[in-house]
């Protein structure tokens, strides 16, 4: 099996770089490291990352919960928040683009490498249950047209 792709949005180098040195240690390949949002939207659109980690206060126009919004909608391709911030405000703000993931900043190796492998787990299953939605919806409409055809015969 291929390693996962993560995209790291983290506007703070030091922590992007540490948080690289660890996915790269947990055998991750890190696709790129981007410190605002739009670029991470734009980039996620040419390196198809199959996890985004992405902090929520960003340099630019665009905060993180902005550019997951837009990478959620656009690619289809999950992220996990990493933050230093929890409060209520920001949770009800954050929940609304589906994370699969909310790690409070400090974590630890452990923490980080627990949440995004159940991130990528999850993503992998849901991609698989929306495959056999699909499928099962087209046997229907396959089933419908083929009934509809012998009434007419």
């Amino acid at each position: 099996m291929s390693k996962a792709k993560i995209m790291i949005v983290e506007d703070e180098w030091m922590i992007a770089d540490d948080i690289q040195t660890c996915l790269t240690n947990m055998d991750y390949d890190v696709s790129s490291i981007e410190t605002r949002g739009e670029d991470a939207v734009k980039k996620t659109g040419e390196d198809k990352p199959d996890l985004v980690l992405m902090d929520i206060l960003l340099k630019g126009k665009m905060d993180g919960i902005e550019a997951a919004k837009q990478i959620r909608s656009r690619y289809k391709i999950p992220h996990i928040f990493i933050t230093a911030y929890a409060d209520q405000k920001m949770l009800n703000k954050a929940k609304i683009t589906e994370p699969l993931g909310y790690l409070l900043k400090p974590f630890d190796d452990k923490e980080l490498q627990a949440t995004i492998e159940i991130a990528l787990y999850k993503s992998k299953m849901q991609k698989k249950l929306e495959k056999y939605s699909n499928e099962l919806e087209k046997s229907n409409t396959l089933k419908d047209l083929f009934i509809d055809i012998m009434r007419h015969d």
